[in-house]
């Protein structure tokens, strides 16, 4: 497991990314892109070595957390669908990372495990294209998930599902 220290240096940057939808327009504030590239930078520069690791051990998603919250989590179809996704995701994470705020705490496998299995939601609404996907969107207390799921002959599995917390 790879542990990376964040911290926001500037109140104002995570004000910046919090106050808008738009991730594109967040980036284009040069103080935020320098803070999400910081945050960003170590974790793309070990992609190799961490992909192989995820490879080995045939990981198919990954758990997010930032000083002991848990903010996110993807989970794929395939190894090779989790590193394809995984240059962009890493952008992502470093964006939430530079605005959650929480305790210096460690995350257990299984309080990753258990955010993962909680996707009784309050609200769901489901789109589909009949025999080529199905797209659901879960919104519970403290999350929303969404999931992508293959409805080609054949298949029915979960192409990928995301949850963030919020």
């Amino acid at each position: 497991m790879q542990t990376v220290e964040v911290t926001a240096e500037s109140p104002r940057v995570a004000t910046e990314i919090s106050g808008t939808s738009s991730y594109a327009k967040v980036m284009e504030n040069e103080d935020v892109k320098k803070q999400v590239d910081a945050v960003a930078k170590p974790i793309e520069q070990n992609y190799q070595s961490l992909i192989g690791q995820l490879r080995d051990r045939h990981a198919v998603g990954v758990v997010v957390a930032v000083n002991g919250r848990i903010i996110w989590a993807d989970v794929f179809a395939s190894t090779d669908l989790l590193a394809k996704y995984w240059p962009k995701l890493v952008r992502s994470y470093a964006s939430e990372a530079v605005v959650t705020r929480a305790k210096d705490v460690d995350v257990s496998a299984s309080r990753a495990q258990a955010f993962l299995e909680d996707m009784e939601g309050r609200r769901e609404t489901i789109e589909s294209e009949p025999g080529i996907y199905r797209h659901t969107e879960v919104t519970g207390d403290g999350f929303k998930a969404f999931s992508l799921t293959s409805l080609l002959p054949k298949t029915g599995f979960d192409v990928h599902v995301a949850k963030m917390a919020e």
